[in-house]
């Protein structure tokens, strides 16, 4: 069964209003129509360091469901290092009590794309470690490359080298359909070829000129990429994560219109 959600980087945007209204965000989701929430870590705030009942309840009585628990680090040494660690083992031990929860790691981007190749294998070799550690306690993890330009993963080439050297043992892809069109990469033809690997699912929308776009004012296919995703036998979360001028403005007012277009395009397609 494919599910609908949101990312939290939505509202993470206006940081300092919505930052530990993860509540408002769970609402705003019910509201749209969708079932349930990726939340970053520092948009859980106060949530992150308490015990994890207090995220439970708010799940359990807004009637959402926590999708995934996002970690975005740096990944720059050959290890973790010891602030990495820490914050992945305090995130895995966090994700163990929600049994249904994913863990999704990010590369932080960074400013430029020197050393490349030798930020790739480190970032690689520090996801499938953490990916390793979070299987050991029955956890599911995938990983989420992104499109700035000083992003390790980015164009084809980056992509088949991720690809090819993530541990699928451990760690399933999570594409991300406008950060593929933003590396100036066929959407659909990522989707086709890695579909075996991709266990988590991002939307958004991008315009011709490469802005981000609410869903359905860019040009993005997303029926296409739905019934793609049905025929290859996916089953789990495609959350929205919409980094629009519009989401910026009114992250609430973003997600309902991204909630609505889901309603009327997306539901269902076989």
């Amino acid at each position: 069964m494919i599910k609908y959600g949101f990312q939290t980087y939505t509202w993470q945007m206006s940081y300092e209003k919505y930052a530990d209204k993860i509540a408002h965000i769970a609402d705003i989701t019910k509201q749209s129509g969708l079932l349930g929430v990726e939340a970053e870590t520092c948009m859980l705030k106060g949530f992150f360091d308490a015990p994890p009942e207090a995220l439970q309840k708010v799940f359990v009585e807004k009637g959402i469901e926590f999708a995934a628990l996002c970690v975005v680090c740096d990944w720059l040494h050959d290890g973790e290092t010891l602030e990495e660690k820490r914050l992945a083992d305090k995130s895995i031990d966090f994700v163990r009590a929600f049994p249904n929860t994913l863990f999704a790691l990010c590369p932080m981007p960074q400013t430029d794309r020197s050393h490349l190749a030798e930020r790739q294998k480190n970032a690689l070799a520090c996801v499938n470690n953490i990916a390793k550690r979070a299987a050991d306690h029955g956890i599911k993890s995938v990983f989420h490359p992104n499109s700035p330009p000083g992003s390790v993963f980015r164009t084809y080439d980056d992509y088949k080298l991720m690809l090819d050297g993530l541990d699928n043992k451990y760690v399933g892809y999570a594409p991300d359909s406008g950060h593929i069109a933003k590396g100036g990469m066929n959407v659909y033809d990522i989707f086709r070829d890695y579909m075996s690997v991709i266990k988590h699912v991002h939307f958004k929308d991008i315009g011709a000129d490469g802005g981000w776009k609410i869903m359905g004012e860019g040009i993005t296919d997303f029926v296409k990429i739905v019934e793609m995703l049905h025929r290859g036998g996916f089953e789990g979360y495609i959350m929205v994560e919409d980094e629009s001028p519009e989401a910026e403005d009114d992250p609430d007012a973003a997600a309902n219109k991204n909630g609505e277009y889901i309603r009327r395009k997306l539901f269902p397609i076989k």
